[in-house]
C-alpha cells in the first residue's frame, strides 16, 4: 500500500530529468517522493506510479540503499557506496551493480543519486575472462608438451612388449597401458583444442539451438524441464557450426548435470545492440543464454570456473567450460556468466560480420 507523501520543495524537474544518472528524492520513512527520467528508466516504473510508495516496494532487497540514505540523513552529510546490487522488481530478469550517494536535502529528505555501473563491471569482468583465457591456453600448451612425449615413449615401449608376451593374459595388461595412454593424450588434444581456424559458414543460429536442445532434452532426466525462448528475428551468422554447436553442447550439458534429477534449463536467443567484448565494441551481437534455477556457482570457483581442469561436481573433468570458452573466442566472441542460488545464467555473446564500430 502506497504511503502519503509529504510536501517537499522540488528541484526544477527539466534539470533533472536533463541528468543521466538516476536521481530519487527519498525521506526517513523510505517514502519515495520523486524520480527523474533516469530513475523511471532504471527501476522501470513511472513517475505518479512510484511517488508515495515505499522503496522496498519498487526495489528486491532495498536495506544496502536504504542504509546510505538512514547514514546521510542522520549525519547530516553525503554518504556513498559502491557496489550495490540492485534489482528493480518490476525487471525481474536484472540485476544491476549501482554506485550510489545519499544528501541530505530539506527537511528530513535524501537526495539519492544512483549511477549504474553494470556495463563498466561487465567490461572488467570480460577482460579478466579474456586474460585467464590467454593464461590457461600458455599454461596447457606447457603442459601438454611435458605430457604427451612421455605418454608416446610408454604406448611404445607397451606395444614393444606386448609382441615378446607368447601368455594372452599378459597382453591383456599392455592393453590397457596402450587404451589408457590413448585416453590421456585424448585429453591432452580436447584441452588444446582444435588445431585449425573456424571454418566459418553462414549458419541459421535456431538450427544449432534446436540441434543443441533434441539432444540435451534426450540425455535429460525426467524431472529436468528444458524450455526453449528464441527471437525469431535473428539473422543468420558466419560460424563454424561443429566448434559453436561444441560449445553450446557443453554448456548445456553442464547445466543439466548441475540440476541433478530436478529442475529447469531454460535456453533463450535475443540481440544486443552496443556491446564491449574486451576492448572491440559491437553494434549487434546475438546473446545465446542458458539460464538454469539450480543451487549456481560456488563462491571459490567463481574467479577460476573457465581455467582448464577447474570443476565443483564430483566426477567431472573440468574441461567443458574451458572448451567452450575457447571455440567461442576465435568466433571473436566470449561467453559470460552470472550465478546466485536459484538462478545461473551462462551467456554466449557472438558478434555479428561487419559490426564492430
Amino acid at each position: 500500500m502506497a504511503a502519503d507523501p509529504v510536501h517537499w520543495a522540488p528541484f526544477p524537474p527539466d534539470l533533472l530529468d536533463a541528468l543521466t544518472t538516476a536521481v530519487l528524492i527519498v525521506d526517513a520513512r523510505g517514502v519515495v517522493h520523486f524520480l527523474n527520467n533516469a530513475a523511471q528508466s532504471l527501476l522501470a516504473v513511472g513517475r505518479a506510479q512510484a511517488r508515495g510508495r515505499m522503496l522496498a516496494e519498487l526495489v528486491r532487497d532495498a536495506g544496502p540503499l536504504e542504509a546510505v540514505i538512514q547514514r546521510a540523513l542522520q549525519q547530516g552529510e553525503p554518504i556513498a557506496n559502491r557496489e550495490i546490487p540492485l534489482m528493480p522488481v518490476l525487471r525481474s530478469d536484472v540485476q544491476f551493480t549501482v554506485d550510489c550517494t545519499a544528501s541530505p536535502y530539506g527537511n528530513e529528505l535524501a537526495l539519492v543519486e544512483v549511477s549504474d555501473t553494470t556495463r563498466q563491471q561487465r567490461i572488467t569482468r570480460d577482460n579478466v575472462l579474456l586474460s585467464q583465457l590467454g593464461g590457461s591456453r600458455l599454461m596447457v600448451r606447457q603442459l601438454a608438451h611435458e605430457i604427451k612425449n612421455p605418454l608416446g615413449g610408454l604406448r611404445g615401449a607397451a606395444q614393444l612388449l606386448e609382441r615378446e608376451l607368447v601368455d594372452a593374459g599378459l597382453r591383456e595388461y599392455t592393453q590397457v597401458i596402450i587404451r589408457e595412454a590413448d585416453r590421456l593424450c585424448s585429453l591432452v588434444d580436447n584441452l588444446l583444442g582444435p588445431h585449425t581456424p573456424p571454418h566459418k559458414q553462414s549458419v541459421n543460429l535456431h538450427e544449432l539451438t534446436q540441434h543443441v536442445y533434441h539432444l540435451v532434452r534426450s540425455e535429460a532426466p525426467e524431472g529436468v524441464n528444458v524450455v526453449r525462448d528464441y527471437d525469431p528475428s535473428l539473422p543468420s551468422l558466419a560460424l563454424d557450426r561443429d566448434q559453436v554447436v561444441q560449445a553450446l553442447l557443453n554448456l548445456a550439458r553442464n547445466a543439466v548435470q548441475i540440476l541433478g534429477q530436478t529442475g529447469r534449463l531454460t535456453i533463450r536467443t535475443r540481440a544486443m545492440t552496443n556491446v564491449t567484448i574486451g576492448t572491440q565494441r559491437h553494434r549487434i551481437v546475438v546473446a545465446i543464454a542458458f539460464e538454469d534455477n539450480g543451487p549456481g556457482v560456488p563462491p571459490e570457483l567463481k574467479d577460476t570456473l573457465f581455467y582448464p581442469l577447474v570443476t565443483g561436481r564430483a566426477g567431472g573433468t573440468g574441461l567443458g567450460l574451458a572448451v567452450a570458452q575457447d571455440l567461442i573466442t576465435r568466433h571473436g566472441g566470449l561467453i559470460e556468466f552470472e550465478s546466485r542460488a536459484g538462478r545461473t545464467v551462462f551467456t554466449v555473446l557472438l558478434p555479428l560480420d561487419g559490426t564492430p564500430t
